[in-house]
């Protein structure tokens, strides 16, 4: 029997149906082999590139090496770390993804390459002597060692959606190749004490001032009866309290490399900028708001602006500081493979900050907005209004923490905040149905057993990020000792 060809025609549209599903899964399945591929041909190049300078060596090969293990770390840090900044000016809807990135990759990559320093702590702020390690070769190994379990450790951390603190990576790797090659008399423990501190302290006080902040502007503006006039008042005194903020911040932390500033210095700098920018943004802010209806959409106009910034100098800030994580150790193996003895600080060459800079703006191109979007989106519902709040928290804490001694993690600092400002929201909520208030939008009493369901922020993210902070440093240490002892076995 013959098919007609209306039959011919919808088996053909059936082929068709099953050849363009299958296109679609395939194209799914490659879509993160792109990043992957991209990856491995920066990492190669970076390997070539520090063959061209260190080729005549015969040790060239450690220093090449070093440089694809820093290169990896770099990518890892763009894919975890930068989404702390970017992801509350996303979830607000302030900037857009590729925008997000596109400034963060500019601003990362300046301030690694014009504020970063020219001179770090190669061995993470003094967890480990290099005079206690045996010969300088085991040094070498140690810091390889620490590179490698870091950068794989923040990778799986990105895999799994828990944005960790590259820092207490690196923190944990020269801990755990430190004993393993010197014993656990090599180790710092004080300064490891401080770090395990920070762990509590930072995102309870980042979480805190978030809050704070965001009663504030509860308070003050958005529950007046005249919201716009309430605005004209306080978002220019908001605003200058974050020029001031971050000026100091940038002082303290981002121009190491042109100037030392100490901390009341930076204060006075902060200060007398916060008074200028309130009076420039006074009519700026003004003139804002006329015609904008009496209503919290409209306030959320106001803030747009400012979040922008506060997210391109986090950026900036955050490659003038963490960079090191990722070349500092390759710094460490350069400058004794170099001269052949070991420093507690070297100097940074040039290529080796460029590979820093390049590797962050890659990874945040190719695997940032997966933890863009958890940051920014997942954990709590964000406005432009609390992520202000988040970017603030963030700066301020920093400040805090510098002047207290405390060695805290810009990671740990800026989702504390997101955290706080979610559980304020739930605190708060909670607090006007006990007086008895009614929802705006259903007009009547929450039950208990509605309320309890009602959570603003997401208790899996919460469980899941705070364990990957807690293993974070004990892992990167297991994982270094590992590295170290097999690297030792093989090519000792």
């Amino acid at each position: 029997m013959i098919d007609s060809p209306n039959n011919q025609w919808k088996t053909l549209d059936k082929d068709l149906g099953r050849v363009g599903h299958l296109e679609y899964a395939a194209h799914y399945v490659a879509r993160p082999m792109v990043g992957i591929g991209i990856s491995l041909v920066f990492i190669i190049l970076t390997g070539f590139g520090a063959m061209i300078f260190f080729g005549q060596q015969p040790v060239s090969f450690v220093v090449v090496a070093a440089a694809v293990f820093g290169a990896y770390m770099a990518i890892n840090i763009g894919a975890n770390d930068v989404a702390n900044n970017m992801g509350p000016a996303v979830g607000a809807n302030a900037l857009s993804m590729g925008g997000a990135i596109l400034i963060a990759a500019i601003f990362e990559s300046a301030g690694a390459l014009l504020a970063g320093g020219d001179v770090v702590s190669t061995i993470a702020k003094g967890i480990v002597d290099p005079a206690g390690f045996a010969d300088t070769q085991v040094f070498i190994w140690a810091m390889m060692a620490a590179l490698i379990s870091a950068a794989l450790w923040v990778n799986l951390a990105t895999f799994i959606g828990a944005p960790v603190s590259t820092t207490h990576s690196v923190v944990g790797g020269v801990m755990g190749a430190g004993i393993a090659a010197a014993g656990f008399a090599a180790v710092n423990w004080p300064t490891m004490a401080k770090i395990a501190a920070s762990w509590v302290i930072s995102p309870i006080m980042g979480g805190v001032i978030a809050a704070g902040f965001l009663w504030l502007i509860k308070s003050k503006i958005i529950y007046q009866d005249d919201k716009i006039a309430a605005a004209r008042k306080w978002v220019p005194i908001l605003i200058a309290i974050m020029a001031a903020v971050f000026t100091s911040y940038l002082a303290t932390k981002g121009l190491k490399k042109i100037v030392r500033i100490d901390i009341p210095t930076s204060l006075l700098i902060g200060l007398g900028i916060g008074i200028l920018s309130y009076f420039v943004t006074r009519p700026i802010i003004k003139r804002q708001s006329r015609g904008l209806e009496n209503r919290n959409k409209s306030l959320k106009v106001l803030f747009m602006i400012p979040l922008v910034f506060s997210a391109a100098l986090l950026s900036f800030a955050h490659g003038a500081n963490d960079v090191a994580n990722a070349v500092g150790p390759l710094a460490a193996i350069v400058h004794a493979v170099e001269f052949g003895s070991t420093a507690a600080k070297v100097s940074i060459p040039s290529w080796v900050m460029v590979i820093g800079a390049l590797g962050i703006s890659f990874g945040l191109f190719l695997f940032g907005p997966k933890l863009i979007r958890m940051v920014g989106g997942q954990i709590t519902k964000l406005n432009p209004m609390r992520a202000y709040c988040v970017a603030l928290s963030a700066a301020i804490t920093v400040i805090i923490a510098s002047w207290l001694g405390l060695p805290v993690s810009s990671t740990h600092i800026a989702v504390g905040a997101v955290f706080g400002v979610g559980f304020f929201r739930e605190w708060h909520m909670e607090r006007r149905i006990r007086l008895n208030l009614k929802t705006p939008k259903e007009g009547r009493e929450i039950a208990r057993s509605e309320r309890s369901r009602r959570k603003l922020v997401r208790r899996s993210h919460f469980m899941t990020i705070a364990a990957a902070w807690v293993i974070t440093v004990p892992a990167a240490a297991l994982l270094s000792g590992g590295i170290f002892l097999l690297i030792n076995a093989v090519f000792v």
